[in-house]
């Protein structure tokens, strides 16, 4: 890593911090083929899937039965720490959780009734992540909300292995789901978006994934909602003079470590402070185990510390790269915070590493990347509800209302529209409907 002063950053430069690529274009053909094949061919695409992508022969697709054992047969203290981390994201979603209402706005006009309602899916697919790392952290973070929030039927597709990953079972165990696939990739949203002989078609599909899980994503939505299209993880840091570069450099350290395509970013208005991040960044990162993966990412030309003018200028450029993960190691920093919009979750004060929330703080860490934060926010309850309004009108509501209503009908040249109103004042119409 190197330091560079935003102000003199070459539009190239510039335009690598804040167009970053998930790569998503370029899988697009491969897993539309793969998608068609999974959808026509059921389980004999996947399995053909898993062999050529994971080099495992799958037997059951269906692992549900695995959770309970991997749940008695992991060390105390992972079972310990994936029911506490559970326990705090359950209840941080809890608070969530809306309530229906119906209010009465009524004048001498008349009175209409008017409400919303909440209903959940029943059915959300949830991916987790295997290859390089497991994360059984992203079932806890997938499950947990879509059952605080009343779904009938969560079910999760994970990458096969010779051997799959027991704390990720566990915590599927914890988390509630109620089933469990032995499969990943493309292939694994194609059989949650369209079902096979194993495995059952559902109305959602979250969690974070690979380039192909995300280009998979973006071609079955409208078959079957998703969350987000999310790319490669992501950690901007705004740092002022009374921040510790120790803290700083492992933050970035542990973002970079997710993904060879992972963005870290620091930005500060101390000079001295920026160059004794990228020391300890230096001296620290041969000491990580995977330190190959961290070099690549911080190699990226979408990483780096950089030095602003003043701390208006760190946050600007902050605002404008719309950070998964927005860290606010200042001294005022719930002033800085007062000046963010755009941030997938921000983490304020030196005792609050991203790593909290990505495991047991109790907030989401399935987030918007690659500059989503100025459009959306991350996973929640609400990704698993559905509203509806509900409306009453008594006969002097509508009458109130039969002006406005009929003369926007007609003007928009739909007359029945129109007729629809006034046949309830027509002479001929029941008259005992005085609610």
């Amino acid at each position: 890593m190197q330091v560079r002063a935003i102000s003199e950053l070459s539009p190239d430069e510039r335009a690598a911090f804040f167009d970053r690529d998930a790569g998503v274009a370029d899988v697009r053909s491969d897993v539309r083929d793969i998608i068609d094949r999974v959808r026509t061919e059921g389980d004999v695409a996947v399995r053909e899937f898993s062999r050529e992508f994971d080099g495992v022969e799958v037997g059951n697709l269906d692992v549900t039965d695995a959770a309970e054992r991997a749940y008695d047969e992991i060390p105390d203290d992972v079972r310990g720490a994936i029911e506490a981390a559970a326990a705090n994201v359950r209840e941080f979603h809890e608070r969530q959780v809306p309530d229906d209402w119906r209010d009465t706005f009524e004048s001498e006009a008349g009175r209409r009734e008017l409400g919303r309602r909440f209903r959940p899916l029943e059915r959300v697919g949830v991916y987790a992540p295997g290859g390089t790392a497991a994360y059984p952290s992203s079932v806890l973070m997938g499950v947990v909300p879509a059952k605080v929030a009343g779904v009938e039927r969560v079910a999760i597709a994970t990458p096969p292995a010779e051997e799959l990953n027991p704390v990720t079972l566990a915590a599927a165990h914890v988390a509630g789901a109620d089933a469990i696939y032995s499969v990943g990739g493309a292939q694994a949203i194609g059989a949650l978006a369209y079902g096979t002989e194993s495995v059952n078609a559902v109305q959602k599909i979250v969690g974070p994934g690979n380039k192909w899980v995300t280009a998979a994503k973006a071609e079955v939505r409208g078959d079957a909602d998703i969350d987000f299209l999310a790319g490669p993880s992501e950690v901007l840091v705004l740092a002022d003079e009374t921040a510790d570069p120790e803290f700083v450099a492992a933050d970035l350290l542990a973002q970079a470590e997710h993904d060879p395509n992972a963005s870290v970013v620091a930005v500060t208005d101390d000079e001295g402070v920026a160059e004794a991040i990228v020391d300890a960044v230096e001296a620290r990162v041969d000491e990580r185990e995977r330190a190959a993966v961290i070099r690549d990412a911080l190699d990226s030309d979408t990483s780096g510390v950089l030095t602003a003018r003043s701390m208006s200028e760190a946050v600007l450029f902050a605002e404008e790269y719309a950070a998964e993960h927005l860290s606010i190691q200042a001294d005022d920093d719930e002033a800085l915070l007062d000046r963010v919009s755009n941030a997938g979750s921000v983490f304020l004060g030196p005792y609050t590493p991203v790593a909290a929330g990505d495991y047991a703080s109790g907030t989401n860490h399935v987030l918007p990347t690659s500059g989503g934060a100025k459009r959306y926010g991350g996973l929640s309850v609400d990704t698993f509800l559905r509203s509806t309004t509900v409306q009453r009108l008594d006969r002097a509501g509508l009458d109130a209302l039969s002006e406005t209503v009929t003369t926007l009908a007609e003007a928009e040249g739909l007359d029945a529209h129109a007729e629809s109103v006034r046949a309830r004042f027509d002479s001929s119409a029941s008259a005992g409907d005085d609610e």
